[in-house]
């Protein structure tokens, strides 16, 4: 179904019922602020009934006054593509984004989501989502704080709370936090290990009560994403308005088993792999001798600041995971994992006999160890218990095994860590995949 120009009339209409022109491009009062998401949601609704399951673009931009195709994209891959996305500049500022979801042909999926002008760009804001017979089955706002504690330039990095919608995009269900403020406490001691993932959801009682903190009780943590002292679990880079969550579930399974160490979590700095170096320094100075990473990519040029700072800071050990790709990567490497750092410490994932688990990467160079983390006991960023599988969750263990080993020898570094955890491998029944061997259960190490 292809929306007319008429239709499309309509859909500006709708967005800026009751709304001045104003809106998009300077401050207004609060009421007329209030007023955008409503319209927006008429917006979207309208664009759902007149857009899905078909989409033209280029008559949807033409029809907007005011309005011009930035660009409709495949999505998935170039050579078979499972979709479309289109993104339309609004007149005074916004952004109206379309995505069709259709593998093989047959929808999926229908999205409309609508951006706000903010700080010389957009935000997104609010997100329509359909089901195969095009209609709406939820919605989802995102709302932000304008002032945000301890951060850094001149906007937030973020939105602060993640709304979650009925069909009619107005009803408004649970909240989920987004950025909250970091609960008060003190530093429960021990050993320190600095985790560099999408954050924790330090909010639950579990985390908060493990976390690294000042003689005045602030946690120690950051977010270089955002450049503020909240690293709360998220990665918005596949969706803002369903953000991924790693880090709590990560974080869970290292305390569990080190339960003498407390945490010192860092949000990782996507928007600027510079920063890394950043991480690595702010964890060396707060004495950090353990950095779990669990985390990684195929450009090398992403992680070369990493590498570098890594590489000046010998006295850490950085246990990272070697990947889920299901692939070698001494052939095809994925980065930090296949860098030749003496202070580095690659795992992946076995089954709980020592085989390479389904989808795990080896290298009989790159990687060091193989590790039992498949279907592990974990909480996640609301509190609730499941089982998790991969290589990532080999890095709260060997990163726990580390913790205990510093415990016990409060004297050693990296090499005199790395070598012990080493020690503890046996040669794994399939041959040849990793270069030290299998560690059959970290939790009978010391």
């Amino acid at each position: 179904m292809r929306l007319a120009g008429s239709a499309a009339a309509l859909l500006l209409s709708a967005l800026l019922s009751g709304v001045p022109w104003g809106l998009w491009s300077v401050p207004v009062a609060a009421a007329e602020a209030a007023a955008a998401p409503r319209a927006a949601a008429a917006l979207l609704r309208r664009a759902v009934a007149e857009a899905c399951p078909a989409l033209d673009a280029e008559a949807l931009a033409a029809g907007l006054p005011g309005a011009r195709l930035l660009g409709a994209e495949p999505l998935g891959p170039e050579a078979s593509p499972v979709g479309l996305r289109a993104r339309i500049a609004l007149a005074g500022g916004g952004l109206l984004v379309l995505e069709r979801l259709a593998p093989g042909g047959r929808l999926r999926r229908f999205s409309a989501s609508w951006e706000e002008p903010a700080g010389g760009g957009t935000r997104p804001r609010l997100l329509a989502l359909a089901g195969a017979d095009c209609r709406i089955v939820q919605g989802r706002a995102l709302e932000w704080d304008e002032v945000r504690e301890g951060g850094e330039g001149e906007a937030p990095g973020g939105p602060d709370r993640l709304v979650l919608l009925g069909a009619d995009l107005e009803s408004r269900g649970a909240v989920e936090p987004l950025d909250p403020p970091v609960p008060a406490g003190r530093d429960p001691g021990g050993v320190l290990v600095a985790q560099v993932d999408a954050g924790v959801a330090y909010d639950l009682p579990a985390i908060a009560g493990r976390l690294a903190r000042d003689g005045a009780g602030r946690a120690l943590g950051y977010d270089f994403w955002d450049l503020d002292p909240r690293p709360y679990d998220g990665n918005p880079a596949g969706s803002p308005f369903f953000p991924a969550r790693h880090g709590t579930e990560v974080a869970s399974l290292l305390l569990a088993e080190a339960p003498t160490a407390r945490l010192l979590p860092y949000r990782y700095p996507r928007p600027d792999m510079e920063r890394m170096a950043q991480v690595v320094e702010a964890a060396a100075e707060a004495g950090a001798r353990i950095v779990a990473l669990p985390m990684g990519s195929n450009s090398r040029a992403l992680w070369e600041a990493f590498l570098a700072a890594a590489g000046a800071h010998p006295e850490i050990l950085f246990v990272v995971s070697a990947g889920n790709d299901g692939r070698d990567i001494d052939a095809r490497p994925v980065w930090p994992a296949a860098a030749a750092l003496a202070n580095l410490l690659t795992v992946t994932s076995s089954e709980p006999d020592g085989r390479l688990a389904p989808g795990s990467n080896w290298g009989a160079a790159a990687v060091d160890l193989l590790v039992p983390a498949e279907r592990q006991e974990v909480f996640d960023y609301r509190g609730r218990p499941h089982l998790a599988s991969g290589s990532s969750f080999a890095v709260p263990r060997v990163a726990a095994l580390a913790a205990r080993l510093l415990a016990a020898n409060p004297g050693w570094r990296a090499p005199e860590l790395k070598r012990a955890i080493l020690a503890l491998a046996e040669p794994p029944p399939q041959p040849g995949l990793v270069g030290a061997g299998w560690i059959r259960d970290p939790l009978a190490a010391p």
